[in-house]
């Protein structure tokens, strides 16, 4: 559960030894849980859908999201990204980003999946799952091997999953596939191909207020979706579905043209569309609603409110020269560009009489209002260009590293409203300095220092669901420090990381319903404090593991609200502590292997925290737990893995609030700045510990 580090900044991560003890339907957000830095909620067991990660009193909306170096897809939708088995290591840099990855929203760091070597040698991989919820899965990976004296190898692999809503009705279904591609040459070039696919159907969850979870936990009536025809609130799950295609392909090269001089290209793609819908109610008396053949809408026909993603496309490469001037020094100047473009729409339709939505594409239902559809709609995106230089110098026989560097963004953001194509945009440049220096005072101690800027502009959907006052969000600018220790000899790994950040305007996510979020500006902040990880290498087949981590994160200003009566005020929140920013997160883990047994067993803690921006709302701490246990048999036929394993998940049953969908306003009526109470806001919505659940799997490779 922790591997011996060496680079000049914090960084955790999980090898494929320990994610091959996890279920195979977890994505790297449950990988991560159990690191010290991370707070992760997850919605399901099934690992359909992604989920959401605190992180220092940030967010994954802070974090570069990356698989092998190239921006992905959002932690909401990590599912889509990659399968578990081809998944070598997820790292978790929590306070820092290299200079030369493409991204700007790293804040609260870098989260990067590292995807599967083909072997040299044919192989096929394979594994069933089944479990809690109906949940079944069948995954299949082919190796090519080194094909003929060419020296490209390959994998290609496709799972299916299928699985019941754990909270209320509903079916979830995902196809997946990944494909792999490499070739090496003797100089030291390679170029890789990686492309993934991922088509998925599932339930849009209904996130409980604190009423509606409170009853829950209470009297065991749940929040979720209604099954069949729901004629009293048009609520069937099949009216919450959410359609999704997405692709992703990476494609990095590395050329080394001579002994000194190296050149790096790594260009990527993603890009994804589809649509979700929820009930709209039912249609009024004397509605003015028509159809497309300008019959009238009957008052008391349920309707399906339909968000549709036209278009999600992020397109980028990055191109850098490396030189290394003598055996001390090593020089790299870098251009990187990305264009991120979002377009979409709100329709609205009348249900299937199953109570299900159509498709909006379906002209036989769409809603017309005074001879016109029902289809508003944004198109937003940003497009950057950056420049960036480092420097490294290693003295000392390297014990002694100083890597300087320095990054220059220029970037040109755009927001259009349809029909009437009311437009905003602005055009901005940011300076990112970075500074790291390690020292490895002997085979056993390092210290590090790590100082950086990075900057977060809000997402192309966030910025299409917020509701705008004449102007762009502005963006968000963090100065972060970092003094760290490691340790490790034959049988203790450890590290210790203390951190600072200022943050300048601050973005919060917003929850708008529909499985989508907005963001807000939120004022200034500090957050310090420190993360502790300490690990045995086995003794007598046990490995534990713990990790601590102290957070005080406070809100530098008061931020801006209106009274009851529409007067422009703020809340009371200088001083106070950050939404999001438990004081105390713990982690114990247990490995045990002997032979062909192996077991895991972990232990999260989050403390309490704080939900809404007034701080009139709060979670509770909670605790989360996880079992695998398996067994290794001996090679049979031409079997030469077989394996069984069994995993569980929230072992006690507990019925606890992880997270925020998105941070609230307030909860309560408050008092203001100015002496007057707020309106009484909806607070939060909250992720809930999905219930207890069991996976048995069975996978060899031939």
């Amino acid at each position: 559960m922790m591997r011996v580090e060496t680079e000049p900044y914090a960084i955790q991560t999980v090898t494929r030894d320990y994610i091959e003890t996890r279920n195979p339907t977890s994505t790297a957000l449950d990988l991560i849980k159990n690191l010290p830095s991370v707070s992760v909620s997850t919605p399901d067991t099934s690992g359909m859908q992604g989920g959401r990660i605190q992180s220092r009193s940030l967010t994954d909306d802070d974090m570069a999201l990356l698989v092998d170096g190239a921006s992905a897809t959002t932690a909401a939708y990590l599912a889509e990204n990659i399968d578990s088995e081809n998944l070598d290591s997820v790292s978790m840099m929590p306070g820092s980003s290299a200079i030369d990855l493409p991204t700007t929203t790293a804040a609260a760091g870098v989260l990067n999946e590292t995807t599967h070597t083909p072997s040299h040698k044919f192989a096929v991989l394979t594994d069933f799952s089944y479990g809690t919820n109906n949940l079944s899965r069948e995954f299949l990976r082919l190796e090519s091997g080194d094909i003929g004296n060419s020296g490209v190898r390959g994998y290609l692999s496709f799972s299916n999953t299928h699985a019941r809503s754990w909270m209320g009705a509903g079916i979830n279904q995902r196809h997946h596939l990944d494909f792999g591609v490499r070739k090496d040459w003797t100089n030291g070039s390679l170029a890789k191909l990686f492309m993934s696919w991922n088509n998925e159907d599932f339930v849009v969850d209904n996130y409980p207020t604190v009423g509606q979870f409170l009853q829950y936990k209470h009297t065991g009536n749940g929040y979720g979706r209604m099954p069949g025809i729901d004629s009293a609130g048009n609520d069937s799950w099949k009216n919450n579905v959410n359609h999704w295609n997405n692709i992703f392909i990476n494609a990095p090269i590395h050329i080394a043209l001579t002994r000194k001089i190296a050149f790096d290209l790594h260009p990527y793609y993603n890009y994804g569309l589809g649509w979700s819908s929820w009930s709209d109610g039912f249609a009024g008396l004397d509605n003015g609603y028509t159809y497309r053949s300008g019959a009238p809408v009957a008052a008391g026909t349920p309707l399906s409110g339909q968000y549709i993603g036209n278009g999600d496309r992020r397109v980028g490469a990055t191109a850098k020269i490396g030189y290394d001037i003598d055996r001390h020094n090593h020089f790299e100047f870098g251009y990187w560009y990305e264009n991120h473009d979002y377009t979409e729409h709100v329709a609205e339709s009348a249900t299937l009489s199953n109570g299900a939505s159509p498709n909006p594409a379906n002209q036989e239902y769409q809603i017309y209002s005074n001879g016109s559809r029902i289809y508003s709609g944004d198109r937003t995106g940003y497009e950057i260009q950056s420049l960036f230089v480092q420097h490294t110098a290693k003295y000392f026989e390297n014990r002694l590293l100083v890597n300087a560097g320095f990054k220059y963004i220029m970037d040109n953001q755009w927001y259009v409203t349809y029909p009437g194509r009311s437009r905003l945009g602005q055009n901005l440049t940011a300076p990112l300095p970075h500074l790291s220096i390690s020292y490895q005072i002997n085979s056993h101690h390092q210290l590090y220092i790590n100082a950086e800027g990075d900057f977060r502009q809000p997402s192309p959907s966030a910025v299409a669901n917020s509701a705008l006052t004449g102007q762009l969000p502005k963006n968000q600018y963090s100065i972060k420090e970092e003094l760290g220790y490691r340790y490790h000899d034959d049988y203790i790994v450890a590290d210790l990381d203390l951190f600072n950040y200022n943050i300048t305007n601050r973005l919060l996510s917003t929850y708008i319903g529909y499985n989508q979020t907005g963001v807000v500006n939120a004022g200034n902040q500090t957050a310090r404090g420190f993360d502790i990880m300490l690990a045995t290498q086995p003794i007598h087949g046990f490995s534990p593991y713990v990790s601590f981590e102290y957070l005080n994160a406070r809100m530098d200003t008061d931020i801006a609200a209106e009274d009851s009566l529409g007067n422009l005020t703020a809340f009371h929140t200088k001083g106070r502590q950050a939404p999001l920013s438990p004081h105390a997160m713990a982690n114990f883990g247990l490995t045990y292997s002997y032979k062909g047994f192996f077991a895991n067993g972990t232990v999260h803690y989050t403390g309490p925290q704080s939900v809404t921006i007034a701080g009139d709302q709060r979670i509770p701490g909670y605790v989360t737990d996880t079992l695998s246990l398996g067994y290794h048999f001996k090679p049979f036929w031409r079997a030469q893995a077989p394996t069984i394993r069994l995993n569980f998940t929230n072992l006690t049953g507990s019925i606890v609030r992880t997270g925020v969908v998105g941070v609230g306003t307030n909860l309560n009526a408050v008092r203001l700045v100015n002496g007057n109470y707020s309106a009484t806001g909806s607070g939060a919505q909250f992720y809930v510990e999905p219930r207890f659940s069991m996976t048995g799997t069975i996978s060899t490779s031939f």
